[in-house]
């Protein structure tokens, strides 16, 4: 089940809703364990096994790392273990196909392996187990005692297939007790109503012009439709995902908890390290605070600052999936924050600001061929299309037809991916017109919600672009 299915908008969030306030406070964590269950089992409920058999593991294996805190040795093996629990059964099911397959191309070997289904929001809930784990081992977080408690942290249905990955720390209070107030039940249900426009009125919309022109193949495009399908992606990705984020942060809000942001205005940024500190921000903190930084982080050698930094940015990439394209594309990124490290960001400092906002966009715009193409050799030919390799033509018919057809969520796209429309609000409210303002933003919330169920209703479009993750 996905936040904009029908089946979750009227009939599952509705009913989670209605009980969870019609119920006592100390029964809520018991109403969202279920429903959270019932959520994730909606699509494949044999899942719902590895699901409780991940909440039992980690669950026991908090309760021996609390227990061997006086002991060293046993401490540091119990989470060795748990983690490489954790991290065997996320390498079963996202990369087990991935290995035997270049196994027998390596060896020239035949192991037959039948494909293993992906359980949808495997990484974010181990990368969430994980932290845990980790937090209570340093003893930056108290061991949870209550299963229960546990099986909420890991299977809380709001960020379970999307994240944003909320650190066990951020939320330990929240889980205990809670106060959900007027103002956090509407503050949430206008921030969900903006996540699902995001990803109903503008994802889907690219979506389906991306997925069209990356079906073509690119010696056959013109320059200006490679363009118009990379760009098409850029916009996709960023309102799929940063919606469902909204969405999943409004969902909490809802119910009481405080998710931390997971972007912001990352196609705004002026070099890759800063767009990566704005993009997809949880998982940069993980890999931070789990990897980069145990690994020595800038503590260490020059060598060994830049070899930390390749490792994080090689493990990003296979984070993302079972592909030698996106380990590719982890790379990618390394490079350039590993330049902008080495010096690179001191001359770009001194661009003039559309020039460094040009690199960034430029950049990125490249790397989502390599996260968006099935393999190499399609990513090369498109990227050659898209810098006139293959074609010498810059506006053929089907260009045209794309840009007649979908201009106008081309334009809305750009300008919300920008923050020109708070910044406009901010402006409305110092001119001390805050009671248009009020005015305005029911009827400007309630025309959103209401084009997003048509849309909603009316098409049977809704890729869900991180099922693979």
């Amino acid at each position: 089940m996905v936040f904009s299915n029908v089946v979750f908008l009227f009939l599952f969030l509705p009913a989670v809703l209605f009980l969870y306030f019609l119920i006592r406070t100390e029964l809520r964590n018991i109403l969202l364990v279920v429903f959270s269950l019932i959520f994730y089992a909606w699509g494949e409920p044999t899942y719902i096994i590895l699901m409780l058999i991940s909440i039992f593991i980690n669950y026991i294996f908090g309760l021996l790392i609390d227990r061997f805190q006086a002991k060293a040795s046993l401490k540091k093996l119990s989470l060795t273990l748990a983690i490489i629990c954790n991290l065997l059964i996320l390498g079963y099911f996202k990369y087990a196909n991935f290995l035997i397959t270049n196994i027998n191309e390596l060896f020239n070997t035949s192991i037959v392996l039948e494909p293993i289904a992906l359980p949808i929001g495997i990484s974010f809930y181990t990368f969430q187990a994980l932290s845990y784990l980790i937090d209570v081992y340093r003893k930056n977080a108290d061991v949870q005692k209550n299963v229960l408690h546990l099986a909420l942290y890991i299977s809380l249905f709001p960020q379970l297939i999307a994240g944003p990955i909320v650190r066990y720390n951020d939320i330990d209070q929240q889980i205990r007790t809670r106060i959900v107030t007027y103002n956090h039940v509407v503050t949430g249900v206008k921030r969900f109503i903006i996540g699902l426009a995001k990803k109903v009125l503008i994802a889907n919309q690219m979506g389906l012009v991306a997925d069209e022109i990356f079906s073509m193949s690119p010696d056959s495009m013109s320059i200006g439709l490679a363009w118009l399908g990379i760009i098409a992606y850029t916009l996709q990705i960023y309102f799929d995902f940063s919606g469902y984020s909204d969405m999943a942060i409004g969902l909490g809000k809802m119910f009481g908890f405080d998710f931390l942001e997971n972007f912001r205005y990352p196609y705004i940024s002026r070099s890759i390290s800063e767009f990566w500190r704005r993009w997809h921000i949880s998982l940069g903190n993980w890999f931070r605070d789990y990897v980069y930084i145990p690994l020595g982080g800038n503590r260490v050698s020059s060598f060994k600052v830049y070899r930390n930094l390749f490792i994080v940015w090689l493990l990003t990439g296979f984070w993302h999936g079972a592909s030698w394209t996106f380990m590719a594309w982890g790379l990618y990124y390394g490079l350039f924050i590993a330049l902008e490290k080495a010096g690179l960001s001191r001359l770009l400092s001194k661009l003039w600001r559309p020039l460094q906002h040009s690199y960034v966009l430029i950049i990125v715009i490249i790397g989502w061929v390599f996260f968006r193409a099935d393999n190499f050799m399609y990513s090369f030919e498109f990227i050659q299309t898209m810098f006139a390799g293959n074609s010498t033509v810059l506006i053929d018919r089907t260009a045209q037809f794309y840009l007649h057809e979908y201009w106008y969520v081309y334009v809305l796209a750009i300008v919300c991916a920008t923050p020109i429309l708070p910044f406009l609000q901010e402006k409305m409210e110092q001119a001390k017109i805050a009671y248009i303002s009020a005015f305005i933003k029911p009827i400007y919330y309630g025309l959103i919600f209401i084009l997003s169920i048509t849309y909603v209703a009316n098409s049977t479009y809704n890729p869900f672009i991180y099922f693979r993750f």
